[in-house]
């Protein structure tokens, strides 16, 4: 007997629920290397997609911060689970990235636009922002339905 491949190809139906949860990202976690022990650690953290680009907008007083300068790998989950329902069932996205610092100020419109309570702090220097380029998406979009992505898969 040969067992089924638990990944889907992929189709319209994930790229469009891959595509949902990156037009609705505000937030999400980030998992990166920590500078000092070497292992895993991971944050909550704001982000957005704009202009085809994972974004986020870090302070470099925290410890991810310091983790992407030190070691730019990291993996960013994105996807909230609904008010009701197991939350296995919700779809969420696991997105492999390396990260990259930016110019904050090419994107303060926009980031300000999604999250206007960031005017707050946007423009303290101690925060940066970074591009996370997405190297691999893996897309669960519910129970049974996984999926892996090309970037291709995830323009809007």
């Amino acid at each position: 007997m040969t067992k089924r491949d638990p990944i889907n190809p992929t189709d319209r139906n994930a790229r469009e629920i891959a595509q949902k949860l990156l037009a609705d990202l505000r937030f999400g976690a980030i998992a990166v290397t920590h500078p000092d022990r070497q292992t895993p650690y991971a944050a909550r953290i704001a982000m957005m997609w704009h202009d085809e680009q994972l974004l986020t907008l870090v302070s470099t007083l925290s410890l991810h911060t310091k983790a992407l300068q030190s070691h730019p790998h990291c993996a960013a989950l994105i996807g909230e689970p609904a008010d009701k329902g197991d939350p296995l069932t919700h779809p969420r996205m696991t997105l492999i990235c390396e990260a990259a610092l930016i110019d904050k100020s090419d994107h303060k419109i926009a980031w300000l636009n999604a999250i206007p309570k960031a005017k707050l702090y946007y423009d303290f220097s101690d925060f940066q922002m970074y591009r996370l380029d997405i190297q691999e998406a893996h897309l669960n979009g519910g129970f049974g339905k996984a999926y892996r992505l090309n970037t291709d898969n995830l323009v809007l």
